[in-house]
């Protein structure tokens, strides 16, 4: 007598309906633990950039360009020091900044704001994944849910 080798299909189904069910549960984790990786890039960045900020004014006794016309290393748009964000200096005036940090690729839905007062605000938006997109924007958001 031959004795058979192999799978039933029946197993085979039942394995692929367990493969499923835990890619479903998985992937969407997945993907919000790589977002919340990423999220770094800008707070790290524009925490850097006011500190320039605050250097520069305590050199000229403004935040705006200086005398010789040379403007904050700040303020330059930034778009090599991070992947997934670009980084600006806007609303400058002698007495005031607001350094943003806009996603680009896939963290476009993303923007980071501080200004002179150290004043972090957020704004997600679409086509960020819902689960990111929050109401509240009184502080840097790092987790899904608006959760800073």
């Amino acid at each position: 007598m031959k004795t058979q080798r192999g799978f039933t299909l029946l197993e085979l189904m039942i394995t692929l309906a367990v493969i499923a069910v835990l890619t479903a549960i998985a992937l969407p984790s997945y993907t919000s633990y790589v977002t919340r990786g990423k999220v770094p890039g800008a707070t790290s960045n524009l925490a850097t950039k006011r500190v320039q900020m605050e250097q520069w004014f305590q050199d000229n006794r403004t935040y705006a360009a200086n005398a010789a016309g040379v403007s904050p290393p700040a303020c330059a748009n930034d778009i090599t020091s991070s992947q997934y964000f670009t980084f600006s200096c806007t609303e400058q005036t002698a007495t005031a900044y607001t350094l943003t940090a806009t996603g680009t690729g896939s963290m476009a839905g993303f923007s980071y704001t501080v200004d002179e007062g150290n004043n972090q605000k957020s704004a997600v938006a679409a086509p960020a994944s819902p689960a990111w997109i929050a109401t509240s924007n009184i502080c840097w958001i790092t987790k899904p849910g608006g959760v800073c």
